[in-house]
């Protein structure tokens, strides 16, 4: 399998997987540091100029962080890292699934292009003002919504735990998140602590000083 992404991007969360997994794949980075580049990299593998994309074997392209998870857990169902569809928590495991990338991945599309939608500097303070506000609230809300064990569903570790731990480090960073996701908290710094992890996270979206915000 090839993985097109880059360090801090979504597509760390699809190679955590694959490494639980232990499923072997290449990670093909794009130029982030270069918008052009990496729109134009990215492009010339998904025509939506997004990451993450996964090739498989076959040359078949998957698209979407949560499409690709929840593809690669159901495809491996002995390591379970997802509920199987008769378990009783697979309709919530389907329901925040899809909704990080509803209502708090894709406020990152602006996020990182502000003018995208606004058309003036002060617009675009107030949009990453606003955006910030809005994550933070989606966080309370999913973690009002949650009973976790060990991990978000119980004590089973999933892809989940993974998608919630990636996407927490972005704005508005870990320390607001903390605030408003106390229960969720204790879950992703297990997920940050995993053993299997630890040197992945290093290299792929490494603990830098302050990086919690």
């Amino acid at each position: 399998m090839r993985v097109y992404g880059a360090p801090g991007f979504g597509s760390v969360v699809v190679e955590a997987a694959l490494r639980l997994l232990g499923e072997p794949y290449e990670a093909i980075d794009i130029a982030a540091d270069n918008p052009d580049a990496f729109l134009a990299g990215a492009g010339a593998v998904n025509p939506l100029r997004q990451v993450p994309a996964l090739v498989l074997p076959s040359g078949e392209l998957v698209t979407e962080s949560a499409a690709i998870l929840i593809w690669l857990a159901d495809s491996h169902p002995d390591a379970r890292l997802a509920p199987d569809p008769a378990d009783p928590k697979r309709a919530q495991f389907l329901r925040w699934m899809v909704y990080i990338p509803a209502s708090i991945y894709s406020l990152y599309w602006i996020r990182d292009v502000p003018a995208r939608l606004a058309a003036t500097p002060e617009a675009e303070a107030v949009l990453m003002e606003r955006t910030a506000e809005r994550i933070a609230d989606c966080w309370r809300l999913m973690d009002e919504q949650v009973s976790p064990g060990r991990y978000i569903l119980g004590d089973d570790l999933s892809v989940l735990d993974l998608y919630v731990t990636m996407v927490s480090r972005w704005t508005p960073r870990r320390r607001r998140f903390y605030e408003v996701a106390p229960k969720m908290s204790e879950v992703v710094r297990r997920v940050d602590a995993d053993p299997r992890l630890t040197e992945f996270w290093a290299e792929r979206f490494p603990f830098s000083d302050g990086w919690e915000g």
